[in-house]
């Protein structure tokens, strides 16, 4: 299967499992996740969250329990960090909500990184532009980063294909389990 194959392939079961939710169960899944990530949190300086679209999982738990963070904006062909919170962000690039272009842009310690699959050494499948490839370079070529992929469980793979360019997480993250990926690596 090509990456296309398998982004369609991913787009539809993380759209059949949220469809499948019985009515509140979605908040209990993402208060889940979120309770598996704070700790993690715990020593970061600055954690850099995402707004998410759709059938995503939801970092709003996680959100609620640091405090300040930065959210994404695009930016040509990258997207770059800023500080924002929720009542600032606009629509921007494809209706996403990103924070305003007068808002201070940060380098993010943590990256709290959206998916569409992963597996459990850290392969990632993204909506194929690479922004956050490119994004999880430049922020790692600035200092350590911690990248951790939010999922849910029907987002797990068991293989996927990578490119020289596709940039490992660390750790992925589902309501359901903490997975470090630089285990065995």
């Amino acid at each position: 299967m090509t990456k296309t194959d398998r982004r369609r392939q991913y787009r539809a079961a993380r759209k059949a499992f949220v469809a499948s939710l019985a009515k509140g169960e979605r908040e209990t899944l993402e208060r889940a996740l979120a309770s598996r990530v704070l700790p993690v949190l715990a020593g970061a300086r600055l954690v850099g969250s995402y707004a998410a679209m759709a059938d995503e999982i939801d970092p709003v738990w996680i959100e609620k329990g640091i405090g300040p963070h930065a959210f994404p904006r695009v930016a040509g062909p990258d997207i770059r960090f800023h500080m924002a919170e929720w009542r600032d962000m606009q629509p921007g690039f494809q209706g996403i909500p990103e924070p305003p272009a007068n808002s201070p842009e940060v380098l993010p310690d943590v990256l709290l990184v959206p998916l569409l699959a992963v597996t459990l050494t850290g392969i990632r499948l993204g909506q194929g532009r690479g922004y956050y490839d490119r994004a999880i370079a430049r922020l790692r070529g600035a200092g350590p980063l911690l990248t951790i992929g939010l999922a849910w469980d029907c987002q797990i793979a068991p293989a996927l294909p990578a490119d020289p360019w596709d940039m490992r997480l660390d750790l992925v993250a589902t309501p359901t389990r903490l997975v470090d990926c630089r285990k065995g690596r």
